[in-house]
């Protein structure tokens, strides 16, 4: 066997395993995601796999878009009304993550984060435009199936829509960081005492979105604590989180969504997770942005300082006279 076609079969065995690698992922988080419905089968306010299909994508590239078909087809084997439905919904959901890829690389974007233009176009080209391809084709197929009604159709669409566009926001941006990190030669203590401090004060506000009164609003202060201190690497973990402990005390009807009917708990639900969303994205970008523009400001008053320091130099030894001192010197 030739060396090329070794090489061939490798990497052909390696995207096989990256495929099936998405497609389990991808069916276990949508399975978690609908342990979390709001109306059985119905009411989804977060869809996790959207965020898989999209980071998947973006870091392996457009050969991994089988896995993503088979992932959804997986979960909407046993959802759909009928064969053809499902399979109609399977297409929707693998070309609503293509699309928001497409759009992505077509805006220039970086898998790292580190601009603020990427945070925006990961909102509104990745989530907000991409995922209304998963919505449009889910809803009209299953109006056209008999499933849903026409008054049913624009609640339908819109919880879909809003739904797999939280999968984006908050579930991607978290694989995203979790590929860019570098493990750090050293770190002092003090920041691993920050960064406990960090976990245990999102634990803590998560457990007090459930109490009667209502405080969805503490999760900022620590939101913009990881945002500031640890950037992306601790404002998109911090937001999953505190999104994660809102849609629990949605479904279990506890909290600030224990005396409001399904409308208005899912407005104030995806009103909450969208702004934490959006607030980590937008401030993480903005505090790496900040960093790497001191960073680069610094490393070029250094070189030009030394580049000051050689000129300095270099006049000084051109300004000696040859041939050593003049002193002592005889007529």
């Amino acid at each position: 066997m030739s060396g090329v076609r070794r090489e061939r079969l490798r990497r052909g065995g390696i995207t096989a395993l990256e495929i099936c690698a998405v497609a389990a992922l991808y069916y276990a988080v949508g399975r978690l995601g609908l342990l979390q419905q709001l109306v059985r089968g119905q009411v989804t306010p977060l869809w996790p796999s959207t965020g898989i299909a999209l980071a998947g994508l973006l870091l392996l590239g457009r050969r991994i878009w089988p896995g993503i078909a088979l992932g959804a087809l997986l979960i909407n084997l046993w959802l759909g009304p009928s064969l053809p439905a499902v399979l109609a919904i399977v297409a929707g959901n693998t070309l609503a993550p293509l699309c928001s890829y497409a759009l992505l690389r077509r805006a220039g974007f970086r898998t790292e984060m580190d601009r603020l233009r990427d945070a925006l176009a990961l909102v509104f080209l990745g989530a907000l435009t991409g995922m209304l391809v998963s919505a449009t084709v889910g809803s009209v197929t299953l109006l056209l199936a008999g499933v849903l009604s026409a008054q049913g159709f624009w609640p339908t669409w819109s919880v879909w829509w809003t739904g797999d566009a939280m999968g984006v926001l908050l579930v991607a941006p978290v694989l995203l960081v979790l590929r860019s990190l570098r493990r750090p030669r050293s770190v002092p203590a003090a920041r691993w005492l920050e960064g406990a401090l960090l976990v245990a004060a999102t634990v803590c506000v998560g457990f007090l979105q459930t109490s009667p009164v209502p405080l969805l609003f503490l999760g900022f202060p620590v939101l913009i604590w990881a945002a500031f201190r640890f950037q992306r690497a601790g404002a998109a973990p911090c937001a999953l989180a505190l999104s994660t402990f809102a849609i629990v005390a949605a479904a279990e009807r506890t909290g600030p969504f224990a005396a409001h009917n399904l409308l208005t708990n899912m407005i104030t639900l995806q009103a909450f997770n969208g702004s934490i969303a959006f607030t980590a994205l937008l401030l993480g970008a903005a505090v790496g942005e900040r960093n790497q523009t001191q960073h680069d400001i610094q490393q070029a008053c250094s070189q030009l300082s030394d580049m000051v320091d050689r000129i300095a130099a270099d006049e000084g030894h051109r300004g000696r006279p040859e041939g050593g001192s003049s002193e002592g010197r005889g007529p």
